[in-house]
């Protein structure tokens, strides 16, 4: 069961992936959350992929999208549709490690490289570049000197997920969802 204070007033209404073996089709699945699968191999065209996405999300009425672990480019119909309205998080302190090739463990890997002694996380509107949209929301973590990827990985994961919550519940509680447009 999951506490109260971190429950979101907004619902998941579709899961779209990238990766047919990705666990999330089996989470969607047992909580009655539609979902497809989108992916070079169901649709080699990538013009054709962005609208099916496109399709898909405004099938279901989508207002505001969260890329959780998608790790492809959005296509411009998709991201034309929903400009500010595409949010990412990033394990680290944006604009600092991000960019092309900058996710998940490489990320944890050049902070430790760096030695640096504060990374976090970034909630950021996703745009064209990668890691290059408008800084939503931000915490820091301290880096240990015993830290490995691992040890790290973890503390900055839990933070990022945090990060999220609190920005989604802001968001979903504005009258107008005003942060995320102009």
């Amino acid at each position: 069961m999951v506490a109260t204070e971190t429950m979101v007033p907004a619902e998941v209404a579709l899961i779209v992936g990238n990766n047919s073996r990705s666990g999330i089709f089996d989470v969607a699945n047992g909580h009655g959350i539609p979902s497809i699968h989108l992916s070079g191999v169901t649709h080699p065209d990538p013009d054709l992929r962005d609208a099916a996405m496109l399709d898909a999300l405004i099938g279901e009425r989508i207002d505001l999208i969260v890329l959780a672990g998608y790790m492809k480019k959005i296509g411009p119909r998709v991201r034309d549709a929903y400009e500010h309205r595409i949010i990412n998080t990033h394990p680290a302190l944006l604009p600092a490690y991000g960019g092309t090739g900058m996710y998940g463990d490489r990320v944890h890997q050049a902070v430790l490289l760096d030695k640096e002694t504060v990374t976090g996380a970034t909630v950021h509107v996703a745009t064209e570049n990668y890691d290059e949209g408008p800084i939503l929301a931000q915490t820091s973590v301290e880096v240990l000197p015993t830290d490995d990827v691992t040890s790290l990985r973890a503390r900055v994961q839990a933070a990022e997920k945090a990060l999220l919550v609190e920005w989604l519940k802001a968001w979903a509680t504005s009258a107008d969802h005003c942060s995320l447009r102009d």
